[in-house]
């Protein structure tokens, strides 16, 4: 077994590295085997476990102390050099990005919870042909809409509605103070106002 420190790593279906080993030794373009289903391209300077078969090198590990997370026993992360994370705590699941976090399914996603909590500073979009919300839907600030709101049952307001003329309170009194002519003659004095109140 020798314990090198990595130059270099390149891309390929079998990656290949070059290190550093034992003083004065150099190697170079040798095949870096990972396991299936998980991948990584340590960075120069990162520590790498090779074994030795004759004249036949293999690397099988590597290890960064400079960016490797302190963890509790049992926990698991994944990581990365920039302090992107998903990390696996006692207590749940932890994911750090920078920049942008992205996931994508080519047929449905599902998040099952008691309580579901999105924070974000600025603004959230939702870009779909239909919104639905099966239960309650409580906003505590104000509701804009470009385009038309239609209900199949009762609306119901604590304050005024208005349109582009005036509230429904300024209608009602509009019609409770309007007067009629005196018993339908055309000429008579307007004095008559509605039996019917809004």
């Amino acid at each position: 077994m020798i314990r090198g420190i990595i130059k270099n790593v390149v891309e390929g279906k079998i990656k290949r590295f070059s290190a550093s080993g034992r003083i004065g030794e150099e190697i170079d373009d040798r095949e870096y085997l990972q396991h299936y289903g998980y991948t990584s391209r340590p960075k120069e300077g990162a520590e790498i476990i090779i074994i030795r078969e004759g004249n036949h090198l293999v690397a099988i590990a590597s290890d960064d102390r400079r960016y490797r997370l302190s963890l509790q026993d049992g926990e698991v992360a994944l990581y990365d050099d920039r302090g992107q994370k998903v990390h696996l705590t006692r207590s749940g699941i932890v994911v750090t990005a920078i920049g942008t976090l992205q996931a994508s399914a080519t047929e449905s996603a599902t998040i099952t919870a008691p309580q579901v909590k999105v924070v974000a500073s600025v603004s959230v979009t939702l870009d779909t042909p239909v919104t639905t919300c099966t239960g309650l839907l409580h906003v505590n600030g104000n509701i804009v809409t470009d385009g038309n709101v239609s209900a199949v049952g009762n609306m119901a307001a604590a304050g005024n509605m208005s349109d582009s003329t005036r509230s429904m309170a300024a209608d009602r009194t509009v019609f409770n103070n309007h007067k009629h002519q005196e018993n339908g003659v055309t000429n008579s004095p307007l004095t008559t106002i509605p039996t019917t109140q809004q």
